[in-house]
């Protein structure tokens, strides 16, 4: 589609629902009305569930598989996220590395960069058509702390063993991908692509069932215990429960300081003139960001508007997740006043949407994906943040594990690994929080010593995220 000009006065500002779900159909699947029994009960008809649900039916059409979901597909993460699938790991090999092995670290980025490769091969075969376009992913570097960050993260790359995993730009290479202010430099991978995660959503669901897979919407559930599943609508008797709830997991009380949820918003543009899109080079598919350590997410949609996201809004007490914490007009006002500074031209182009949601975040920042077949409960995620490909991968596991099966992902660092506990409140509040304040204050530090922050190389020495 081709963006025109946009007439401010006839456009409408949508607060609270992403962009993503304007051409959701109204009517929701049936929930469960009796108790039944099935092979395998997926809790959560996010990505993690509907990609598991997947590659189980597809490798074993003779599963009784069920998925029953709270709210609706893709509600979650899922359905709002900003569109990134990518081989971003929440932790950086290096901390891999030190928690189990060289080689260890090198297969999981490998994995990674072809789970990329992996999403685009099933939507093309399914014809899923959710505006996948793999180009790659940026990241600018615009001061002088964040250039000397860029240089550092290709030589340590390359160094490491993963050859070409990043490439260094000049600012001039950089500004020719996207022309945003005070561009010295950039790092760039192939291993990203766009698309739009709800048309995602939607796909893999209609796939799912296509296949067999009944899928019940508008049912709470309960408890999950040894193979039983509770909701307020009947009960499931399975021989595996897969425990894909994300962000929400808190909510059961047996899991309550395994995942601490944390919000990331979004806003996004109206379409922008083809004559802005030229000037500010934002005419490709390209995601990109810069290097600040309180991250930033962006990319052009693939009719021409501008998605434009960001860390910052706090962490709740008690691990809350309510609708409420979805719009903040403060952080929403902050990632627009950042969008303005990078792209001075869009002052003039109306923003029409600005939602959020919660993401899982580990004690440990690490995603893990695993399968107690005594207590009969499998699992997979959180993923800080970088699950859209990474669901992908963790569903590939699953049915690796709940079917027998071996190859090369059985043997990555995300299986079975086993992260500690948060602490308990309000240590939990005080110390998720103290963690955001910190991150921006390293921004702040770069900007007055022009050199990388002491306080960010801090905090990635005690999580290992980067």
């Amino acid at each position: 589609m081709v963006a025109r000009d946009v007439d401010r006065s006839a456009t409408k500002l949508t607060v609270g629902v992403p962009l993503w779900r304007e051409e959701r159909p109204a009517p929701r699947r049936a929930p469960l009305n009796t108790d039944i029994t099935a092979d395998v009960a997926i809790v959560g008809a996010g990505f993690t569930g509907l990609w598991t649900a997947y590659y189980l039916a597809k490798t074993e059409p003779s599963l009784n598989i069920v998925i029953v979901e709270r709210e609706y597909a893709g509600f979650g993460a899922s359905g709002r996220n900003g569109g990134w699938a990518s081989s971003i790991f929440p932790v950086s090999l290096a901390h891999v590395a030190k928690l189990y092995d060289h080689d260890s670290a090198l297969r999981l980025q490998s994995a990674m960069n072809d789970t990329v490769t992996e999403i685009g091969t099933v939507v093309a075969e399914e014809s899923i058509d959710c505006d996948y376009a793999r180009e790659g992913f940026l990241s600018l570097a615009r001061n002088q702390a964040q250039l000397a960050r860029a240089q550092a993260t290709v030589t340590a790359s390359e160094a490491f063993g993963t050859k070409g995993q990043w490439q260094f730009l000049s600012a001039d290479e950089a500004r020719q991908r996207v022309n945003a202010t005070a561009v010295r430099g950039a790092i760039y991978t192939e291993h990203c692509a766009l698309l739009q995660p709800d048309k995602l959503v939607r796909g893999l669901a209609s796939t799912v069932e296509a296949l067999g897979v009944a899928i019940y919407e508008d049912t709470a559930v309960n408890s999950i215990d040894n193979g039983l599943v509770r909701t307020n609508r009947g009960q499931i008797k399975a021989g595996t429960v897969v425990r894909a709830t994300e962000a929400f997991t808190p909510q059961f009380a047996e899991y309550r300081r395994h995942v601490a949820p944390l919000y990331s918003l979004v806003v996004a543009t109206a379409p922008i003139s083809d004559a802005v899109r030229q000037t500010l080079a934002l005419t490709s598919r390209t995601a990109f960001n810069d290097m600040r350590n309180l991250r930033i997410y962006a990319h052009p949609t693939a009719d021409g508007r501008l998605v434009f996201g960001g860390r910052g809004a706090p962490y709740h007490f008690g691990s809350k997740v309510d609708p409420r914490f979805d719009v903040n007009a403060k952080i929403h006002g902050e990632i627009i006043t950042t969008m303005h500074e990078m792209f001075p031209q869009l002052r003039d182009v109306p923003v029409t949407h600005r939602w959020g949601g919660p993401l899982g975040v580990p004690r440990d920042w690490f995603p893990s994906v695993g399968y107690d077949r005594a207590n009969k409960i499998a699992w997979a995620g959180p993923y800080v943040g970088d699950g859209v490909a990474t669901s992908n991968l963790a569903g590939r596991i699953l049915r690796n594990a709940l079917l027998g099966r071996r190859d090369d992902v059985d043997r990555l660092p995300i299986v079975n690994h086993r992260s500690k506990k948060w602490e308990v409140e309000p240590f939990r509040w005080l110390g998720v929080n103290a963690g955001l304040r910190a991150a921006a204050s390293a921004d702040l530090e770069e900007r007055v010593t022009n050199k990388p922050s002491k306080v960010s190389a801090l905090l990635e020495s005690l999580t290992g995220a980067h």
